[in-house]
């Protein structure tokens, strides 16, 4: 397909590199995204990569930041291929409302927000300044699958 025939927002990912994954099944009793007026809500996504968690364990045990960082991307890519099934194409977000990252790690890590980075940085990479946002960023025990990282995320659609 050439540049000129994607979305503006997909033509950006092609020009960082970033192929969206086919989206992941829910896991258990929820949907993956819902439409409420105008705003798209992104049920939490981990690191998946060709059908595996890409990213398992805990910051400060054997995960560094680096690697909670290239997750916390990787979830944000995956919460952008949730959002593009749901949109049809992701020039119909206006902006990145909010995102909400847990990162598994433990009780003593206290880099959480550099962890975050990686899904924020990713946001404004590929939305610009409609891609800043407002963040709240958990540290937990663990999470499913041993997922490093879970990212979910509110847009403003239009």
């Amino acid at each position: 397909m050439a540049q000129a025939d994607r979305g503006r927002i997909e033509a950006r990912l092609a020009e960082l590199g970033v192929t969206l994954p086919q989206p992941a099944l829910p896991i258990a009793n929820y949907v993956p995204a819902v439409i409420s007026g105008g705003l798209l809500f992104v049920s939490g996504q981990v690191p998946m990569r060709s059908g595996k968690i890409a990213y398992t364990g805990k910051l400060g045990d054997g995960v560094g930041v680096d690697g909670g960082q290239q997750a916390a991307q990787l979830c944000f890519i995956n919460v952008l291929a949730q959002a593009h099934a749901a949109l049809g194409s992701l020039d119909r977000v206006v902006r990145v409302v909010r995102l909400g990252g847990f990162i598994a790690a433990v009780p003593d890590f206290t880099q959480h927000a550099q962890v975050m980075n990686g899904a924020s940085d990713m946001a404004v990479a590929v939305f610009d300044e409609a891609g800043r946002h407002a963040r709240t960023t958990i540290g937990v025990s663990s999470l499913p699958g041993d997922a490093a990282v879970e990212v979910e995320a509110v847009f403003e659609i239009a």
